[in-house]
């Protein structure tokens, strides 16, 4: 195996934070979609989603079961189908699309099916950081995380939905706030 699923808690955020730079490449000359900056932003973005499931699984299995780790595992997974479908559909519709305004009237139409603004766009994604977060708050209860990982995770969540442009920064926070996890457990001392 060329990665195992633990590195993944690194390359998933990394992976978002090419996104947001090769977005900012490609608003650069004022024509971003359709085109190969688009495609190459969201295949990134599409990336870092599918590498944050093995990270999500990894993450939750450094606590003990329970209801809490479940519940954030699954939030979590739920959010990044969510963001998959998102991040697929806006490229299968750039594909389609001859310009920025067809691109745009795609996405709208798919966007306005029953349920898909508020599964794929509005709510769903977002299921992602919260589920991200409460595993995070488990993982700095059970001194998996440091204190200051559960801050620098939630400002990273945070700067988003600020600026789009600040995407690279969100990924950068993100794989610092979870890079301690990757430090072995402490090795429990032999009983007399």
């Amino acid at each position: 195996m060329i990665y195992d699923m633990k590195s993944t808690v690194i390359l998933a955020p990394l992976a978002l934070a090419l996104y947001g730079v090769l977005r900012l490449v490609g608003k650069a000359d004022g024509a971003y979609g359709p085109g190969w900056d688009w495609q190459a932003a969201h295949l990134a973005a599409l990336a870092g989603v599918l590498l944050f499931i093995p990270a999500v699984l990894w993450l939750g299995r450094q606590l003990p079961r329970g209801a809490w780790r479940t519940s954030a595992v699954v939030v979590s997974l739920v959010g990044l189908v969510c963001a998959i479908v998102q991040f697929g559909a806006d490229m299968v519709t750039a594909a389609l699309s001859a310009d920025h305004a067809e691109m745009s009237q795609r996405q709208g139409d798919f966007g306005d099916l029953p349920g898909v603004n508020l599964a794929v766009y509005a709510v769903g994604p977002q299921l992602f950081y919260i589920g991200l977060i409460v595993l995070t708050v488990l993982l700095a209860v059970h001194r998996r995380l440091p204190w200051w990982s559960v801050a620098l995770l939630v400002v990273g969540v945070a700067v988003a939905p600020v600026s789009l442009n600040l995407l690279p920064v969100m990924g950068v926070l993100l794989a610092v706030a979870l890079m301690p996890a990757l430090r072995p457990l402490p090795t429990p001392a032999p009983t007399a």
